[in-house]
């Protein structure tokens, strides 16, 4: 935890996948910065040690048209370009983070409606990327599970354990970058430096980077782009010997949903369990109570059960949530706020790839660099403008009520 008062060349407000990319990037280009994170919390404590550990390397949406298909492709040389990355740093510091290369399975459980999958098939071919069509019997022997009509499967995906991940990635961060965690931001005073308020000290500097997405919407200047969402996991005991006959041979696997707000992502990890997340609540003030967890677990509890009816003795162990960050229109908020602070935020749920080329990308812009990637993150253009409460409360309810009704057949 900060105490005292402090300068730095440069602020970085937030130790998730966005901000430690970065300060990575940042050292790297100049090692005589002197660079500071502060984080409210602690590392594992953090948003991005509690997402699903899917390390995506496609965009879930693609579009026809030849102006979707060109932001597609800028959108996959970003995410292939935030694997490459991370893949670099894992094998120079010898992190250990369960990291798989295994693809995804993206799959629908309404049978005779295979409109959506076709469609994701079509642009796939679209963009020369390799896919395979499964059916429910074929998805049973690589998922254990009926529940499914049909699937695509790609192999461009990654499942990894993010907490381990994003813990090794900021422990191994260059020596001219010093962290303080347990170090919430109450705000940011501009005078001829800016001065970033904490509990108990200041930090005086002339730049400042913003990785808190949707939170601490206080430190944004200027219009609201983003809006924080809540979504919850839950994952099993480890299944027994006895458990794992009654399905087919498993290697570690990860499903997405045909409708992301109302089906159900899955995992099974390496270590036998399964990991189930669903639903997905506004959390505009980044507060999410008790009672909306067990809720989860109960709903995450009947939808294991209904997938899996064979393994009605395996009980959910832990409930948590996450918030994320999304834009009205898919793109992201990045760039310069004012002559003081810049930001990437808006991840809209792919967080672990697309934050951390955000984040190393930012770098390179603010610091001049000549990298042909910032032209495919600029083309994925600006979030557009949120209206305030209460006309956004109403807006976000009856975006996920019209979700969950079409996707009412998933679940």
């Amino acid at each position: 935890m900060l105490r005292g008062d402090i300068t730095a060349d440069w602020v970085i407000v937030g130790a998730g996948f966005a901000g430690v990319a970065f300060a990575r990037r940042l050292a790297e280009i100049n090692p005589t910065l002197k660079i500071i994170i502060v984080e409210a919390h602690s590392t594992r404590e953090s948003a991005s040690a509690r997402n699903s550990g899917f390390v995506i390397g496609l965009p879930h949406n693609i579009g026809s048209s030849t102006a979707e298909l060109k932001k597609a492709n800028a959108y996959r040389n970003l995410l292939q370009e935030g694997i490459r990355q991370l893949e670099q740093v894992i094998s120079q510091h010898d992190l250990q983070c369960d990291w798989e290369q295994v693809g995804k399975y993206h799959c629908q459980a309404e049978r005779g409606n295979d409109r959506i999958l076709k469609e994701y098939a079509s642009h796939l071919d679209l963009m020369d990327e390799p896919w395979q069509m499964l059916s429910s019997e074929e998805l049973y022997l690589k998922l254990g599970t009926r529940f499914y009509s049909k699937g695509i499967f790609t192999p461009g995906c990654v499942l990894v354990n993010p907490a381990q991940l994003i813990a090794g990635l900021s422990h191994s961060l260059p020596e001219n970058v010093q962290r303080f965690d347990n170090t919430p931001v109450l705000g940011i005073r501009y005078g001829s430096m800016a001065e970033v308020l904490t509990p108990l000290g200041v930090i005086k500097t002339p730049k400042v980077m913003l990785a808190t997405n949707a939170l601490s919407p206080e430190l944004r200047p200027g219009l609201s782009r983003q809006a924080a969402m809540a979504t919850f996991a839950s994952i099993t005991d480890p299944l027994t010997d006895e458990q794992l006959t009654t399905l087919p041979p498993m290697q570690s696997w990860g499903l997405t949903p045909v409708n992301a707000i109302a089906g159900a992502t899955f995992r099974f990890t390496s270590d036998r369990r399964f990991l189930i997340r669903q639903h997905v609540i506004p959390a505009l003030s980044g507060q999410v109570n008790a009672a909306q967890t067990r809720q989860a677990t109960q709903l995450h509890q009947r939808l294991f059960n209904k997938v899996y009816p064979t393994l009605g003795s395996v009980k959910i162990t832990h409930t948590w949530s996450g918030t994320i960050s999304v834009t009205r229109n898919g793109a992201p908020e990045w760039g310069i706020l004012n002559k003081f602070i810049c930001t990437a935020g808006g991840c809209n749920g792919a967080g672990v790839s697309k934050q951390t080329v955000a984040g190393s990308l930012l770098a390179d812009f603010m610091m001049k660099q000549n990298n042909p990637h910032i032209a495919d993150m600029l083309s994925l253009g600006k979030a557009n403008f949120m209206p305030p409460s209460p006309a956004l409360d109403i807006g976000i309810a009856f975006s996920l009520m019209k979700e969950r009704y079409l996707g009412r057949k998933e679940v």
